[in-house]
């Protein structure tokens, strides 16, 4: 009991609930001089508002009750003391007659896209809570809620709500914010079998009770446009009352990109009459397919233009740019016939997915108007981005980024796999190059993506608000939105940690053969080891009623992950064992065996949390994998078992590999790398010295990339430089003790070609004196063998030979010559040396 009510205390100490840039606080943790009560409180909003704007006073009504226990009046006549005054400055005669009499400023939201201002109105126990516009007045209305302790969680992660007697409003307060990104959203996509399954079990399938559910968290998180779930589904013909919840809480709809003017591909599976899916032989059905989408879609919405081939595939084996063309200039003319408005009036984006950026680098081009919705490979590299300094566009630029995908080299849809650290650095790349207009992630099932969805989101409101260095204090304060401060340290590392895991290599591509046995395994599972043993500690700590969120949202995945990681490692055991007719084989087989039921053991206890309300939605197969199409069920790894009577003794499983302590980088008195056996391995963000110069300055990205901390050069718009003299560099000094040839390894993040350059995205390499040595980092991106090898293993790897003929001390040089390039270790290894998957541990002094 005393925990509890430590924690209690703990978390309304929390009065600002996180939320990125704001460093006011609304609500006070104890009543004073300065603070008056909502105790009693009624909320004002009128009628004659944006319906979403009652929502938003609706929703608080709720939020006040479930943190108070009592439930506000909300009222259409502005009486009363103390009162919540709910309006938007486009609508509402009590916000324009207040700021008529300069009780309230204006000045902040007008003429802003969805700016919001939390005031109090001078010597009154009245708050205000206004916005530019509909959107603008709901998030500040939201925004509110999320400072009284409401987590934008409370349902989709069941986090629960700290209780109060009373909430406590500072006075003179007065928070004023807008976003930068326009267009901020998540596309439900791959939502089979889990997110399918469970919204059938609840709402009857992808139907306007479970809109009004995903609506409200948008909302919450201050998001405003979604592409909703498309496998077999069509948001506007599938119920009637979609369109409906989307007005309501003014929500922008839109197509993915393969799905033109907000028609959902299966509806042409519905009502195509058989027809091929080809403009050549169905263009007056299509164009009539389209205009009837259009027609019904009355509601706010970015509408998609262009075409792609049946099912998600290219339209031919060419690059068909004159019939796109076509397509697009017709689509624009059904736009202009039915909104009775010239074709630019109407937000429109095109999608350069996948083989479509082939159209654009071919020299195809759309109307300036039209936002050209860049993308990256689907495995969280962006393709290509405007060379800075290029001519804006009226339309702007967008990204389309992923979680979650289907596709080669292998399906990854089961749990969440995105550090922020590298979702924060591909993400910052769009910022800096005026990528602006639209941010959209495919999230998959949602859940489990709840934190990337919150940094995703939080970071496309105000980029300028979390730098690299911020994310671990983000992760840390989001834990503390979630479960109080008492834990959010150890949570936040365990977040992080988890993530960090799988980023290295999907689940769906892991096998016994990933890491090397003899260096690797073992201590890798001592890492998820340490997380999981945190992880129980503080399950068994955390009050009652965290336990289903806890799990949902940490526990789970760091089980899950752990358990994984140890099926493997006793399945190479295994094999190993029997290359040697060890007896410990049968044993290894065993311990496979249980790992293999132990996670199917893990998703039903997530599927029981409370009341089975989250059943199905850790149904995704992720073992078992052939191909990069998952299987229909999971499948336990091979084993093999040796009769015990033929087989030998062998070595103790715990003096396999080595200790988890030497994968991890120590402190280095003199810093120095010293050779060890035959290689030396030197962390990036361990440089003996740096050079910074040009306007251009080296920044660590903590915690990013495969093994420890990553380092690039800032600005990431800084022209190319040459490389020699005073130009930007990193040095390393290392140490060999005997003259030889080197294979030179340099380590990077599998950053794509943003230019487009033929020679790539490169950088040099010198050794001590040396001319330095160009090397391009990516320029064969499009070749699928080197693409499929950098994304299954998240980084890209360049080699080169050196041969030092001094043994001794020396030094390593990484100039900058292109931008966006992040480097994460260097290697120098000779004779026999073999790398494992995550190169060689970082050398220390003898």
């Amino acid at each position: 009991m005393k925990l509890l009510i430590s924690h209690i205390i703990l978390s309304a100490a929390l009065v600002l609930i996180f939320s990125p840039g704001h460093t006011q606080s609304i609500v006070a943790a104890n009543p004073g001089a300065t603070t008056f009560s909502l105790k009693n409180a009624s909320i004002y909003v009128e009628k004659k508002d944006h319906p979403v704007v009652q929502k938003a006073a609706q929703l608080l009504q709720d939020d006040i009750q479930l943190v108070t226990g009592k439930k506000p009046p909300l009222t259409h006549t502005a009486t009363g003391k103390p009162l919540i005054i709910i309006g938007s400055a486009d609508k509402s005669a009590i916000i324009r007659k207040l700021a008529a009499q300069k009780k309230l400023s204006l000045s902040a939201v007008d003429n802003r896209w969805e700016a919001f201002h939390i005031s109090n109105l001078s010597n009154t126990n009245t708050l205000v809570i206004t916005g530019s516009d509909a959107r603008g007045t709901a998030f500040g209305v939201l925004e509110f809620s999320k400072h009284i302790g409401v987590s934008p969680w409370y349902w989709w992660a069941d986090v629960p709500v700290v209780k109060k007697k009373e909430i406590h409003i500072n006075r003179n307060i007065s928070i004023i914010d807008s976003p930068l990104v326009k267009y901020r959203g998540i596309f439900l996509n791959d939502e089979a079998p889990a997110l399918s399954n469970w919204s059938r079990m609840h709402f009857g399938g992808f139907r306007y009770g479970f809109y009004e559910k995903v609506f409200e968290l948008m909302l919450r998180l201050k998001a405003n446009y979604i592409w909703p779930a498309m496998w077999g589904n069509a948001f506007y013909d599938d119920d009637s009352l979609n369109i409906k919840m989307a007005e309501q809480y003014a929500i922008v709809i839109g197509t993915s990109h393969h799905e033109p003017l907000m028609r959902a591909h299966d509806e042409w599976r519905r009502y195509g009459q058989g027809r091929l899916w080809n403009y050549d032989s169905s263009a007056v059905a299509l164009r009539d397919f389209w205009r009837t989408g259009l027609q019904r879609a009355s509601n706010e919405k970015l509408v998609t233009l262009g075409m792609r081939g049946d099912g998600d595939e290219p339209m031919s084996q060419e690059t068909a740019t004159s019939l796109l063309e076509r397509i697009i200039a017709d689509q624009r003319t059904i736009i202009e016939e039915v909104t009775g408005k010239k074709a630019n009036q109407t937000p429109q984006l095109w999608a350069l997915y996948k083989e479509v950026q082939d159209y654009y680098d071919k020299g195809m081009r759309v109307p300036d108007d039209v936002t050209l919705l860049l993308c990256d490979d689907n495995w969280g590299n962006i393709r290509r981005l405007p060379r800075p300094g290029s001519q804006p566009r009226k339309g702007g630029y967008g990204i389309y980024y992923h979680f979650d995908y289907v596709g080669g080299p292998r399906n990854y849809k089961w749990i969440n796999t995105n550090p922020l650290p590298r979702v924060w650095e591909q993400m910052h790349l769009a910022w800096e190059h005026d990528v602006k207009q639209i941010w959209i992630v495919n999230v998959g099932d949602l859940k489990p993506m709840e934190l990337p969805i919150s940094f995703f989101l939080d970071y496309a409101w105000n980029p300028t608000r979390i730098s690299a260095s911020a994310i671990q204090d983000y992760t840390a304060q989001w834990a503390a939105q979630q479960f109080g401060d008492t834990y959010k340290k150890d949570i936040a590392q365990l977040l992080a940690g988890y993530a960090k895991v799988l980023g290295r290599c999907k689940p769906e591509l892991l096998n016994a053969q990933t890491y090397s046995l003899f260096r690797e395994w073992k201590s890798i599972v001592d890492e998820t080891q340490q997380l999981r043993e945190l992880a129980d500690d503080i399950a068994t700590k955390i009050p009652a009623d965290y336990h289903n969120a806890y799990f949902q949202l940490v526990h789970h995945p760091v089980l899950a992950v752990n358990n994984l990681y140890e099926m493997y490692y006793y399945t190479a055991l295994n094999q190993n064992a029997l290359s040697r007719k060890w007896k410990q084989a049968n044993q290894y087989a065993d311990s496979v065996k249980l790992k293999y039921e132990t996670d199917s053991l893990i998703s039903v206890q997530y599927h029981q949390l409370n009341n089975g309300k989250w059943n199905h939605m850790m149904s995704q197969t992720h073992i078992g994998y052939t191909n990069w199409q998952q299987p229909l069920a999971n499948k336990m790894p091979l084993v093999g078992y040796l009769n015990t009577a033929d087989a030998l003794p062998g070595e103790p499983i715990d003096t396999i590999g080595y200790s988890a302590a030497s994968m991890i980088p120590r402190e280095r008195k003199d810093n120095c790398f010293f050779q060890f056996s035959d290689y030396v391995s030197m962390s990036a963000a361990h440089y003996t010295s740096a050079v910074n110069s040009n306007g251009i300055s080296w920044t660590i990205l903590p915690d990013h990339g495969r093994t420890g901390d990553a380092i690039t050069a800032f600005p990431v718009t800084a022209p190319r430089q040459q490389p020699g003299n005073n130009s930007p560099r990193l040095s390393y000094d290392f140490y060999i003790s005997k003259a030889d040839s080197f294979d030179l390894a340099v380590y990077c993040s599998p950053t794509l070609n943003i230019y487009h350059d033929a020679e790539g995205l490169q950088f040099a390499i010198s050794i001590d004196e040396e001319i330095p040595e160009l090397i391009s980092l990516n320029k064969n991106d499009n070749n699928p063998k080197n693409w499929n090898n950098w994304v299954a293993n998240n980084i890209i790897i360049r080699s080169t030979k050196r041969y030092i003929g001094q043994p001794g001390r020396h030094t390593l040089h990484f100039w900058m010559v292109d931008p966006a390039v992040v480097l994460q270790k260097l290697e120098l290894y000779s004779g026999n040396a073999v790398p494992g998957y995550l190169g060689f541990p970082e050398t220390l002094k003898r």
